[in-house]
């Protein structure tokens, strides 16, 4: 029997293929490949403007960062929450010392 080095990635592929025939790896990969995709189309559309094709490269782009957004809006927006809290008390603190140009 012979072997090749390409042989390695052809097994690594077999095994993650059987776990996830069997359930066990499916959450951490589905987890993955969640936030993967939408980095992906990203990626595929910056590649696509700096390769001449821009409308096609802006809408993918477009595509993946509305994805990416939808993600992680559990993320987004309490932090838009803070931010607004922060800016309302620096607000406050500093409310009759503005100055005008």
């Amino acid at each position: 029997m012979q072997r090749n080095k390409g042989n390695g990635l052809a097994i690594v592929l077999i095994g993650l293929g059987a776990l996830m025939l069997l359930g066990m790896l499916a959450p951490l990969v589905h987890g993955l490949f969640r936030m993967l995709f939408p980095v992906l189309l990203i990626a595929l559309g910056y590649y696509a403007v700096k390769s001449g094709r821009k409308f096609i490269g802006w809408a993918v782009m477009f595509v993946g960062v509305m994805s990416l957004i939808a993600k992680l809006s559990w993320l987004i927006g309490p932090l838009l929450g803070l931010g607004l809290v922060v800016i309302g008390i620096s607000v406050l603190k500093g409310g009759g010392r503005r100055s005008t140009y």
